[in-house]
């Protein structure tokens, strides 16, 4: 289950397998890209930091970007941005609407279909058959969109599928899995998936869940990971780290737990866990928001559990800061959503150089990558006596602790850097492309074979 030590020689045959990838770089050629996407920053969800991310990387390769997204909906301090900005060949557009309500659930369902609104109706005025669109499932009924535009006006699309709706709302026992809505959502899927020319998915699991729903669909998924950017997030001694000083957290073994709190997220068997060990020089730090943040500190608070912070989400810049301000990174999915969610803060975990600590189901994705990188353990939901046990062999073993740390950094590395993952985003773009020519030079040949004919029979007669 675990090594002792992460070996050099794991560490070697990784280097070689990155170099064994850099020997025949993939040929690539300019595209023309629209993304369109709910969330981006000053927006502080993370698909819309990973947006930003992908297509400055992609700019760099060469190729001309346009963004279509909404205004802040979790940024900080500001209510609205500019409608419009340009980052070199970069071009965001912003719809003009605000957020109209904050509620959690209704407020964010309304506030989608408003933005899908704006973004359909940008969509016709801007749409340019040389475009490629890539279309996020934020709002998850975003991808219908793309049906549309290439049902019209034939433009090829690409569906990046971060969650998987309406999935996610019947295991969050929000609508039935019998319900009507939940049926027709299903067959609307099915639809835009057919007609997409590639669709993104996060994790091999979120495959299978896709593949199962739509088998035909199979040759068409690609599973791109996240990433995270190791020029960014570096290794931090944290003595060396203010953010650990200013936490009083460089004397005490830390547990952190970065990211949001949602009802996807297992939080119970964290708690449990800092419960096991309150009498121990260890301590649970909380960073972020979502749905169970309160009834984490309220839960807490009525435990009486004096080894647990909650902080709220920090400003990106001090990103690198506080990941690299514990001794373990948890990453969480709570029992029924494996592939309907891939948690992103996983590889900014990997690129802090700490150990991981996964608490997922026994078939999860995460499993797979933290035993190939050797950066850490996984464990099952509701095993908190077992996860106590590792976080105490790790504090008693700091040198196991730190050669996992850098295990899971070289493998971040070798396989989830922006540069990497955006050459795949690429590639699969241009097979889109190529699809799409594909599919024009036939119906030139099928046109013209019918004028031939029209024009044989004419003379013949």
């Amino acid at each position: 289950m675990l090594n002792n030590y992460v070996s050099n020689a794991h560490i070697a045959s990784l280097k070689k397998i990155v170099h064994k990838k850099e020997d025949k770089p993939e040929l690539v050629y300019p595209l023309r890209l629209s993304i369109l996407t709910q969330f981006y920053p000053p927006d502080y969800a993370a698909t819309g930091q990973l947006i930003e991310e992908l297509a400055i990387n992609l700019e760099k390769l060469g190729n001309d970007v346009r963004i279509f997204t909404g205004q802040p909906g979790y940024a900080f301090q500001k209510d609205s941005a500019p409608t419009k900005e340009r980052m070199g060949k970069i071009l965001i557009q912003r719809s003009r609407i605000s957020r109209i309500l904050n509620g959690r659930i209704r407020g964010k369902a309304l506030n989608g279909f408003v933005f899908f609104l704006r973004a359909a109706l940008h969509l016709i005025k801007k749409v340019n058959r040389n475009d490629i669109l890539l279309l996020t499932t934020a709002p998850p009924f975003l991808p219908l969109i793309g049906y549309l535009a290439k049902l019209f006006f034939d433009v090829p699309y690409v569906c990046l599928i971060y969650d998987l709706y309406p999935d996610i709302a019947v295991e969050l026992n929000v609508v039935p899995a019998h319900n009507l809505l939940v049926k027709w959502w299903d067959w609307l899927n099915k639809q835009v998936w057919q007609n997409a020319d590639s669709i993104i998915v996060l994790s091999s699991t979120m495959k299978e869940r896709v593949q199962d729903k739509c088998p035909e669909i199979g040759d068409k998924i690609a599973v791109i990971h996240n990433w995270a950017n190791p020029d960014r997030i570096v290794p931090i001694a944290k003595q060396d780290n203010w953010f650990a000083h200013k936490f009083n957290l460089v004397n005490k073994f830390t547990v952190l737990y970065s990211g949001n709190m949602g009802r996807c997220h297992e939080m119970d068997t964290i708690l449990a866990t800092a419960q096991l060990l309150q009498n121990e020089p260890v301590e649970f730090v909380f960073i972020g928001g979502g749905a169970k943040r309160e009834a984490c500190i309220e839960r807490v608070r009525q435990i009486g559990l004096d080894n647990c912070q909650f902080l709220p989400y920090q400003d990106k810049q001090d990103l690198p800061y506080s990941l690299t301000a514990c001794d373990l990174s948890l990453v969480t999915i709570s029992h029924g959503m494996e592939g309907l969610v891939a948690p992103s803060k996983f590889y900014g975990m990997l690129a802090a150089g700490r150990p991981v600590a996964a608490i997922c189901e026994p078939h999860s994705y995460l499993r797979s990558l933290i035993a190939e990188a050797n950066c850490g353990a996984a464990f099952s939901n509701g095993d908190a006596v077992d996860i106590a046990r590792f976080i105490r062999r790790l504090a008693a073993d700091r040198e196991l602790a730190q050669q996992m740390g850098i295990a899971g950094r070289y493998y971040l590395q070798f396989n989830f850097t922006p540069e990497i993952i955006a050459r795949q985003y690429l590639k699969t773009l241009q097979q889109a492309l190529e699809a799409q020519e594909i599919r024009q030079t036939e119906r030139r040949r099928r046109r013209n074979s019918k004028w031939g004919q029209r024009r044989i029979k004419r003379l013949s007669s």
